[in-house]
């Protein structure tokens, strides 16, 4: 009997209408496209607007794309996996409420909160499940609103975070493909740097939390910034390493969409070459959760079956990782 390997077979995306330019935020907070673009690779983010539409939206359109275009009978998943820092309603998980509008009416379902790692860290349950030969179809969402958690009067976040969802399908595999190894790592050290302050058991909302704005995201940024640039630069490498892989063996990397400068760092220390990193912060922004699968489904059609991809992730917490995978299939 071949060995197990869990593989991603489909994708799926979905962002909102609404483009927050560059430009635009200049009306709102002291700060310029110049300074925004040359710091962070960023031009423009996707902004969900409407009444009462949450994370679970996007994750929703994430997922009928993925499900229209792979053709699969929704009924056919065993379970669904929500990566978000912003669920819809504490208590309540999202993902229970997306399988169900989904039609995946024979799926158990939760979310999985570990910041911008959450994709990350999805793959690796994913890949488990699969790989124990206790579940067939798996389908993980990175989705997140982060714009429902943004002071826009607060330069330091609100240039950097935009809307998104994408979602993926893990399926067994025997052919060697799909999930290879993984390096994920966690260090208590960053829950002061990059957080909400009110809102959780230690602080519970109250009408003070509001008035003093505690419940934006706040964000130290240069001490992230730091930790980041090392954090996924050696985890990466670290990947390489154990998986004996040269620079000219990775044919792309996808690393979390943050910041442009630390991507470059992260590539640089991997020996990769520039046209081998795929990039789309320029559209995007940072949208936490959901970078990873909005890259896979923006640059399905330049993977072969049998790539090399690398991906690499650093979230709040601190959390970061690495995780080397083998494409499955050729678009058709």
């Amino acid at each position: 009997m071949s060995t197990i390997t869990a593989a991603i077979t489909a994708v799926g995306s979905y962002v909102p209408d609404f483009v927050l330019t560059n430009k635009l935020l200049e009306t709102l907070v002291e700060t310029n496209d110049e300074w925004i673009t040359s710091r962070t690779g960023i031009r423009e983010r996707r902004i969900l607007k409407g009444d009462k539409l949450g994370t679970s939206y996007l994750a929703i359109k994430a997922a009928e794309d993925l499900i229209r275009k792979s053709g699969i009978n929704p009924a056919e998943i065993d379970a669904v996996i929500v990566a978000t820092t912003t669920p819809d309603m504490p208590v309540a998980a999202t993902a229970v409420y997306v399988a169900t509008q989904i039609g995946a009416v024979n799926a158990f379902a939760f979310d999985l909160q570990a910041a911008c790692s959450g994709f990350l860290y999805g793959m690796s349950t994913c890949a488990a499940y699969i790989q124990a030969g206790r579940y067939k179809k798996v389908l993980l969402i990175g989705a997140d609103k982060m714009s429902s958690i943004i002071d826009y009067t607060d330069r330091a976040t609100c240039i950097i975070f935009g809307d998104g969802a994408g979602a993926v399908l893990f399926e067994p595999n025997h052919e060697g493909l799909g999930l290879q190894d993984e390096f994920l790592r966690s260090d208590g050290i960053g829950r002061e740097y990059l957080k909400i302050d009110a809102g959780g058991s230690i602080l519970p909302s109250s009408a003070e939390t509001v008035e003093n704005r505690q419940h934006y995201v706040f964000q130290d940024g240069k001490t992230v910034f730091k930790y980041a640039v090392t954090g996924m630069a050696d985890v990466s490498e670290k990947i390489m390493q154990r998986n004996n892989l040269t620079h000219d063996d990775v044919d792309w990397l996808l690393a979390h969409q943050a910041n442009r400068r630390i991507i470059d760092a992260t590539a640089s220390r991997m020996g990769v070459d520039e046209s081998k990193v795929l990039i789309n912060i320029e559209k995007y922004g940072n949208t936490t959760s959901a970078t990873l699968p909005l890259l896979l489904s923006d640059f399905e059609h330049k993977f072969k079956k049998g790539d090399n991809l690398i991906f690499a992730a650093f979230g709040g917490g601190f959390t970061w990782g690495s995780i080397y995978l083998k494409w499955a299939y050729d678009k058709k």
